[in-house]
């Protein structure tokens, strides 16, 4: 079977669509010619990508990559700002930055569930994403 026809739908492969398990997210699943099947981009920028501190895919015992559908994301999301010119450097703390703004939205929803106030009385809710 041709590698097109078994990967023809790639937002399923992905991880796109369904309810998300947080564990499988992370879970390497793909091999790099995979990832370059759902990415279009090259080997070499996926490495280069890992050199550069973008992402860590999980290796098996052998040594070979295997991406989770967190990393594909990742991938996608940098060659985005690779194409709207950002450098290796700026694309790092873009994701960075909004890794933490992800993270601070996690915490601000927990806490509008908790029915958590700040100090003078307003709603953490209020404030809104």
């Amino acid at each position: 079977m041709a590698a097109s026809s078994r990967f023809s739908n790639k937002t399923a492969i992905a991880g796109g669509g369904a309810a998300r398990d947080p564990q499988r997210e992370t879970q390497g699943l793909y091999p790099i010619s995979v990832v370059t099947e759902l990415t279009g981009l090259g080997a070499y920028t996926l490495r280069g990508y890992e050199r550069a501190g973008l992402l860590q895919p999980a290796r098996t015992a052998g040594g070979m990559r295997l991406y989770s559908p967190r990393d594909v994301t990742l991938v996608r999301r940098a060659a985005t700002l690779a194409a709207e010119g950002a450098n290796l450097t700026a694309i790092r703390r873009i994701l960075a930055l909004e890794a933490q703004v992800s993270a601070l939205r996690a915490k601000l929803k927990d806490s509008c569930a908790r029915g958590e106030q700040v100090p003078r009385g307003r709603s953490l809710c209020a404030m809104g994403p």
